[in-house]
């Protein structure tokens, strides 16, 4: 269990880089595989930096290395926040508890493996079917999707089936913020039916700066990341709200979580008319 000092007072500001420290050693003590996985993306994410110092190279109109430094740090977010939330499951689900980890694990490093190596090629590792090579990839990386997708499924299954440790708020977070997580996964199918990230335009092309998100056309990606990232929000809020309104926290907490989906919905419906979040000249 991992939560205790949850309840502590804020720590100041010049204690906050320890209060890291202790919980990413709390986190590796309870869930070492994931904690391994993060660190992991944290050294690709400071391997992707450098090269995107060094290499120049535009894939569809971006520096070839932005895509892996970006999901070299979601997948670090991702691993670390599964880890933390999975530690409050009982005793009993400890075996399960390591199959997800592993499972996880092992399909975020076969992602990472196809993106680096699709970018060290100078090409895209989403949608590609343009040779067989490409197409092998592309489908191997789906394939561990889907398997992270179902493992994350029975993630939920769990935190919903067991009592959790935590405030009524926290534990309504974690269990809606799993849930927002998965539809924001299913969401990024529309992009593989479509073999691309864009509506209305191809892929490419003028962006927002830092995430790419076109300012020309509809983009999936805003819909599909906004959801995948309740994993992180929803538990946070609830855990908020169960110190600021004890009393209300689990109403607020699914107050929260219904404005948090009709945005992920209202993203998504927006991205399908074409129409991008914020236009460029």
């Amino acid at each position: 269990m991992l939560h205790p000092s949850l309840s502590a007072p804020a720590v100041p500001a010049e204690s906050f880089l320890s209060s890291i420290a202790t919980a990413l050693r709390t986190l590796h003590r309870a869930n070492p595989v994931l904690s391994w996985t993060g660190w992991l993306n944290v050294a690709l994410a400071a391997l992707a930096l450098a090269l995107l110092l060094l290499d120049h190279r535009l894939v569809t109109g971006a520096p070839v290395w932005v895509k892996p430094l970006k999901f070299a740090l979601s997948i670090t977010a991702f691993a670390w926040t599964l880890g933390w939330l999975l530690a409050d499951l009982p005793q009993g689900a400890r075996r399960a508890v390591q199959l997800i980890s592993w499972g996880v694990a092992v399909s975020m490093v076969v992602e990472q493996a196809v993106i680096f190596t699709q970018a060290a090629r100078g090409t895209t590792s989403h949608y590609n079917n343009t040779s067989a090579l490409n197409a092998v990839l592309f489908g191997l990386m789906g394939l561990f999707i889907l398997v992270n997708t179902l493992l994350t499924v029975w993630a939920l299954f769990l935190v919903w089936r067991h009592p959790l440790h935590g405030p009524v708020g926290y534990v309504w977070g974690v269990r809606l913020g799993l849930l927002l997580f998965l539809i924001g996964s299913v969401l990024g199918g529309m992009m593989i039916h479509n073999m691309q990230h864009t509506v209305g335009a191809p892929d490419g092309g003028p962006g927002l700066p830092g995430l790419g998100w076109s300012t020309r056309a509809g983009d999936l990606r805003i819909a599909h990341f906004l959801g995948m990232h309740a994993l992180q929000v929803l538990p946070l809020l609830g855990w908020a709200l169960s110190h600021w309104a004890p009393r209300w926290a689990a109403p607020l907490t699914w107050t929260g979580a219904a404005l948090y989906a009709a945005a992920v919905g209202g993203l998504f419906a927006l991205a399908l008319a074409g129409r991008p979040l914020w236009a460029g000249q």
